[in-house]
């Protein structure tokens, strides 16, 4: 059998529909499930995050084994990328690869709306245990490091006032 045969049989979903996917807001920071890793051969998954105005959507943070692709659909994305800050508009990616020291907001007034490409699928999943275990701060490190995502939760109050943001308690 050769390989686009193999991948096609991979493949479960022809096409998802705006309303489907499990849904999750974390406190102005929402993930909404849209193409699972089973689907693509776990090569990628995609999710939805509605970001409320002036929040920020994390902690900076680093993966170690996944990139990340963002895709502004409505409103304002704002992202730290290392040292470089960048402000990104509908139609416009942003690049969060691997092994980067990143964190990402809602840099305007009204709702921001992104389309976020995981490489390799799998992290998706993350946020379903982040959100079972939400406002458990010891189940929440845990699961970092069961996804080796370092987290530097000392740096929340320093982006939210340098950006002027909002986050929530944990």
């Amino acid at each position: 059998m050769d390989m686009i045969m193999k991948e096609k049989l991979v493949q479960k979903k022809t096409a998802v529909r705006s309303e489907e996917g499990a849904q999750f807001d974390f406190g102005g920071f929402g993930v909404h499930w849209k193409i699972e890793g089973a689907d693509t051969g776990k090569r990628f998954s995609i999710v939805h995050h509605p970001i409320a105005p002036h929040a920020l959507a994390a902690p900076l943070h680093c993966h170690h084994h996944e990139d990340e692709y963002s895709y502004v659909l409505e409103g304002t994305l704002g992202a730290l990328l290392g040292d470089e800050v960048v402000t990104a508009e509908p139609g416009t990616w942003v690049l969060k690869p691997r092994g980067q020291w990143h964190t990402f907001w809602n840099a305007g007034d009204t709702p921001c709306l992104i389309i976020e490409v995981i490489s390799p699928a799998g992290f998706e999943n993350y946020f379903r245990e982040v959100a079972a275990a939400w406002g458990d701060k010891d189940r929440f490190a845990e699961i970092n490091k069961k996804y080796s995502l370092d987290m530097d939760f000392e740096s929340v109050p320093r982006l939210c006032e340098r950006f002027g943001l909002t986050f929530p308690k944990l």
